[in-house]
């Protein structure tokens, strides 16, 4: 039911406040924990000296060469790690998406996930390190003289034993995202395209790409944020310089000397504010795609 362009669930009340209602919880302990932690953190990284500007401390975080460098490592990992598992996420659902009709081999797809971050971690240090299970291997099959020849590829500068732990990680997220995405879509237009003499990326282009990109933009955001403010695997298998931003704002607000925990507070601050300024543009965005696309099939949301 609606009145005008406002949906009303069957008591009559709006929808957009009917789902509020469900996410209340959820908001209360988020707006609790997290923002007071926020207001925490934003007090903190404008306590300044008598006499120094307001913004000193964001002044100095901006023109610090270790924040910079982290800044830059930090990208490379989120994006490198995110933009490879949404590939082969999209990749797997459009290959299995029959095979991923029986339950069990959603099971086995999506085991990764009940794995902790750390045991991930863990598991890609046992496997790939110079001393692990894969250098054994390929000096036992005669590929290498001494397991030293082995790629250094965990702690290495370009954090590649970070990227594959969130790859592997990350690659189970995305078929729990598309995977909806693909059971909906009508495969009727798949056949009008081939028909017509569409190939694959034809194919991929006019049917399944205005489904699929919207929750795309939106799951590479949810993975990106995840990957630029996670902790634990960087520590486990990262480098000493540069480091990723959590361990960097960790080590200056724990560290002896304080003179640096307010900076580390500022990178808090600015790391927050851009999640949520890049959430907010993203899912208008999405939602108008969405819109756009259900007027063109004369549907409505």
């Amino acid at each position: 039911m609606s009145i005008g362009n406002e949906k009303l669930s069957s008591n009559g009340m709006p929808s957009w406040l009917k789902g509020l209602g469900f996410l209340a919880p959820a908001l209360v302990v988020i707006a609790f924990f997290v923002g007071f932690g926020l207001f925490q953190a934003a007090q903190g990284s404008v306590s300044r000296e008598e006499g120094d500007a307001f913004w000193v401390n964001y002044q100095a975080l901006l023109a610090h060469e270790s924040f910079l460098r982290s800044v830059g490592i930090s990208v490379w990992v989120a994006f490198s790690s995110t933009f490879i598992s949404l590939v082969i996420g999209i990749w797997m659902t459009r290959r299995l998406i029959r095979v991923f009709r029986f339950d069990h081999w959603k099971f086995v797809a999506w085991l990764p996930m009940i794995i902790p971050h750390f045991v991930a971690g863990y598991l890609i240090y046992i496997i790939f390190a110079p001393s692990g299970w894969l250098s054994a291997v390929f000096y036992h099959i005669g590929w290498i003289d001494v397991m030293n020849q082995f790629p250094i590829l965990v702690n290495d500068p370009l954090y590649i034993g970070v990227i594959l732990t969130y790859v592997w990680k990350e690659i189970p997220f995305v078929l729990l995202m598309m995977l909806p995405v693909y059971q909906e879509m009508d495969l009727r237009y798949e056949d009008v395209s081939r028909t017509l003499g569409g190939n694959s990326f034809t194919v991929f282009r006019t049917v399944e790409f205005p489904w699929v990109f919207p929750v795309s933009l939106e799951t590479f955001l949810i993975l990106f944020v995840f990957v630029l403010g996670a902790f634990e695997v960087p520590a486990l298998l990262g480098v000493t310089f540069p480091k990723m931003l959590p361990i960097l704002a960790y080590e200056w607000f724990y560290q002896s000397a304080w003179v640096n925990r307010p900076m580390a507070q500022a990178m808090m601050v600015l790391i927050s504010l851009f999640a949520i300024l890049t959430a907010f543009f993203v899912l208008r965005f999405t939602a108008r795609w969405k819109s756009q696309w259900a007027s063109r099939r004369g549907e409505s949301l």
